[in-house]
């Protein structure tokens, strides 16, 4: 099972997604047979999750068939749609993607010898099917970053490398959509990176025991059906345990915590001219093993 939240007639649900079978079944109702009441959102599932539920749950909804929702019934949210804090993100994190930026975005060339950390405000957060706005008047250069999204599980810090997977809930995927003159305007990438819609997300968590560790997933962008992004997770220069680990250190992670692990090559931004999203665009997000995540930019 992959986890994800829908909209079900009007109202907000986390769910189970059974992809082969085009199905979801509602969480609440796994734990309702627990004796349990669960009002919550993917915050507060994934604070509550089990290993033992990943078992228990395939069970309880494969011998309960007359309780799944057809997916053409819901619309798929974002999986968190509102993050308790912001969504961390890492610049710079592979090598041909440093290349192709190098002297752009402030800064050297070079690759980094530590991970560079900013944030994206959580009001970026949109799910699939939605619209990433343009902001007219207040940016030129909206471009597009494919990731790998980490979600945490649980709470920790000072985490060693070699325990990292234990504190990792699952994976999505997610567009680190970029307003370029503004990132380039001010020192700090905050502004550039923080523009409401700019970070969908979707379309489900995949948890962590159905995506073998090391995490190495085939990442792509499309733009218009163009492939723009083409590589591999494996090529991170900084990798999840590393990632975790260093981030940890002094700082605390919590359940529902969002890590993107940073872009490969083809960003708009690198070509000559610049490749910058234009209205009606469509941008499809890929990573083998998760799914797609499809959006449009504003008209």
């Amino acid at each position: 099972m992959i986890f994800a939240t829908v909209d079900y007639r009007g109202e907000e649900m986390v769910c189970c997604v059974d992809r082969a079978g085009d199905r979801i079944f509602p969480i609440y109702l796994f734990f309702e047979n627990l004796g349990l009441s669960f009002q919550g959102d993917m915050v507060d599932f994934i604070s509550a999750y089990k290993p033992e539920f990943a078992d228990d749950l395939a069970v309880f909804f494969g011998s309960r068939p007359e309780l799944a929702i057809c997916l053409d019934e819901v619309k798929f949210l974002a999986p968190i749609p509102a993050p308790r804090r912001n969504i961390v993100c890492l610049g710079k994190n592979y090598a041909d993607h440093v290349n192709e930026i190098k002297g752009l975005t402030g800064g050297t060339g070079a690759v980094p010898k530590a991970p560079i950390y900013f944030t994206k405000a959580t009001h970026t957060i949109i799910g699939p099917e939605d619209v990433i706005l343009r902001h007219e008047g207040i940016t030129e250069k909206i471009d597009y970053e494919v990731e790998l999204a980490i979600v945490i599980g649980k709470a920790g810090t000072n985490i060693n490398p070699q325990d990292a997977e234990d504190y990792i809930f699952g994976y999505t995927i997610a567009n680190d959509i970029s307003a370029r003159d503004l990132q380039t305007e001010h020192n700090q990438w905050f502004k550039g990176k923080s523009l409401i819609s700019h970070c969908p997300l979707g379309p489900w968590i995949l948890p962590k025991f159905l995506a073998p560790f090391p995490v190495h997933l085939d990442i792509r962008c499309y733009i218009n059906g163009e492939i723009r992004q083409n590589s591999n997770t494996s090529n991170l220069i900084f990798d999840i345990p590393t990632i975790i680990s260093d981030l940890s250190r002094g700082y605390m992670l919590m359940p529902g915590d969002i890590i993107l692990t940073g872009t490969p090559a083809g960003v708009g931004m690198g070509f000559d001219p610049p490749k910058f999203l234009k209205p009606g665009d469509e941008v499809c997000s890929v990573i083998d093993g998760i799914g797609s995540l499809f959006n449009t930019v504003e008209e």
